[in-house]
Parts: C-alpha cells; structure tokens; sequence
C-alpha cells in the first residue's frame, strides 16, 4: 500500500500509518545505494543498533535488525522494484510491521520517503507503543540519509 493508493480519509498520517518525504540533490541511484547497504542502516537510521542480511538484496531475502533496546527482529523483503522502491515486513505477534521506502525524480531532484504502516489484529498495541517514536524520528532518518547522499555526491 503507497500513500497514492489511499483513500482520501486514510491520507491522513497516524500512529498506525505514516510517511515522510524529502528532497535531495543527490540521484536516485545514491539514494537507493544508501537504502539497499543493509549493514550500513545502523549510519542513518537513529533507532538502529545493528542491521544484517545474508546475501543480495532482492525480493523474498531475509535479514534481522537491532534495535537500540537490543530487540531482535527478522525482516523479509515482500516487494522490490529495483532503483525504485522496496518494501520489507517484519512480522509481530499477530501482526506485521511494513516498511516502504521509494523515490521518484521531478526538476532534477530525487524525492525519496519512506512510509511505515501496522498490519494485523495487533496493529493497534504495536501503534500505540511504537507509532509515535517512530513517527518523531522519521525526520531525523531521512535528513541524515540526505546528508551522507550528498556528501557521497561531492567531488
């Protein structure tokens, strides 16, 4: 699901669903390089200790994240279009957290985010104890994937 694909009642961000977008000058193929480093995440993503996943990134591959609180989560790539956007699931107790990250090109400029929902009959529980942390720290994520993208930018 893509915030395109939502009805006008759902465009409103919530703990349970969420999306933050920003602007670079830095190209999509930077950016996507940023997103697929899967060891790297931990550089840019202020809620993660560590990140891993065994082989290529592609479709059904499987990794695991740490948190900062060294919780332990297993995550699966469940969509890929390759340079473009990629969504991974990491399943909870009677539920799903999603991650989609995609971008797209307008006037030169990258335009990359990154949409986070709670699936599944405790998509409310895992909202209300995680949404809104994580919803705060989105800006801060993305910002610093700017930074390192234009920095990698620079002759």
């Amino acid at each position: 699901m893509s915030i395109s694909s939502l009805s006008a009642q759902e465009k409103q961000p919530s703990n349970s669903h969420f999306w933050y977008s920003l602007e670079t000058t830095a190209s999509p193929t930077t950016i996507w390089n940023i997103w697929t480093d899967v060891p790297r995440w931990k550089d840019w993503d202020t809620g993660l200790k560590d990140a891993q996943m065994e082989g290529k990134f592609e479709l059904n591959q499987q990794g695991e994240i740490i948190s900062l609180e060294n919780r332990r989560a297993k995550f699966k790539i469940t969509a890929l279009e390759e340079g473009r956007s990629y969504t991974y699931r990491t399943k909870l107790p009677f539920g799903s957290l999603y991650v989609k990250r995609y971008l797209t090109e307008q006037e030169g400029k990258t335009i990359f985010t990154h949409e986070v929902w709670f699936k599944g009959l405790t998509k409310g529980i895992f909202a209300k104890a995680f949404g809104k942390k994580f919803r705060a720290m989105l800006p801060n994520v993305l910002e610093n994937i700017k930074t390192l993208a234009e920095d990698a930018s620079r002759p």
